[in-house]
């Protein structure tokens, strides 16, 4: 159909254009070219591969609930538990099973801690406020019943808990690895902006195309939803990725640098979620498009 077309002329024409450029970047003559940290940075490692392995177990629980059509019977309270629990493991681990690299620092001198307080932030601001931008420009509404906060469903609080680090996660990895691969240089700087164009793109649709069965996230125009639509979410990431990446990845590869402080997490999490709302707003101006937000403290909405 036209949307398969669209996204397949996008998402190839940013493949073609990466891999134009990779065939001129020269490689590091050292064995340096990695997918996770360094043994020098092993609590940022550890929590990276315990990431990878619960997001296997995350996606077959929430797949399960939306093949099977479950959701059917849920009701406002079974949402919540349902992301409440698939949130807790994240949420939880950096209190009750933190990483042998990191058992005898306190917890706020966890990378596993600071990576979720840099999440939630980031989750939080995007459901509070970046929300509305779909439902103003994009026309999108939540059907199915929900607590929510400022019209916001807040059992999706916490499932954007679980995708998010889980995208970061991998972001993580495709940054890392063309910074140890490659050689600085100014075309492996368009490189790595363009993965994270390319990552922050695709990110962006297959969320949108993943939940596409679900019939209580609605679009008034389904088209807009896949192709305008995942440029706008994609905006998300074009900020989070690099931003996130940087927490405490040089720790124990340059002598200068010493790890984020929790108060340098949250400012840098407020900072990149607050650039995200000023381009929104921009892409807002530009489809000429007034923003309402007409939500209240708290409500419980249920289906007619």
């Amino acid at each position: 159909d036209d949307i398969a077309v669209v996204m397949g002329c996008v998402l190839g024409g940013i493949i073609t254009l990466l891999g134009t450029l990779r065939a001129f970047l020269s490689e590091k003559k050292s064995n340096s070219s990695t997918w996770l940290p360094d043994e020098n940075n092993l609590a940022k490692r550890q929590f990276e591969v315990w990431c990878l392995q619960y997001t296997v177990v995350w996606i077959v629980l929430f797949g399960v609930v939306v093949v099977t059509g479950a959701y059917e019977w849920f009701n406002e309270w079974d949402y919540m538990n349902v992301c409440v629990v698939l949130a807790s493991p994240f949420l939880l681990q950096p209190f009750l099973f933190p990483m042998d690299a990191e058992k005898t620092y306190p917890i706020c001198q966890r990378y596993s801690f600071k990576a979720n307080v840099w999440i939630a932030i980031f989750s939080f601001i995007g459901n509070y406020w970046y929300t509305h931008y779909f439902y103003t420009v994009l026309k999108a509404e939540y059907l199915f019943p929900a607590h929510r906060l400022n019209d916001v469903p807040i059992a999706l609080f916490f499932a954007t808990h679980f995708y998010f680090v889980t995208y970061h996660t991998f972001s993580n990895l495709i940054l890392r690895k063309i910074e140890t691969t490659y050689e600085r240089s100014f075309l492996r700087t368009v490189f790595y902006w363009g993965s994270i164009l390319g990552f922050a793109y695709f990110t962006a649709f297959m969320e949108t195309l993943t939940i596409s069965s679900f019939p209580y996230y609605r679009f008034e125009d389904r088209f807009m939803a896949y192709t305008l639509g995942s440029a706008f979410y994609g905006i998300y990431f074009i900020v989070s990725f690099p931003v996130f990446y940087s927490l405490d990845e040089y720790v124990g590869k340059l002598a200068l640098v010493v790890p984020n402080t929790v108060y340098q997490t949250v400012l840098e999490s407020f900072g990149a979620s607050m650039i995200v709302l000023c381009l929104l707003d921009f892409c807002r101006l530009i489809c000429d498009v007034p923003l309402h937000i007409g939500g209240v403290l708290y409500y419980i909405y249920r289906k007619q």
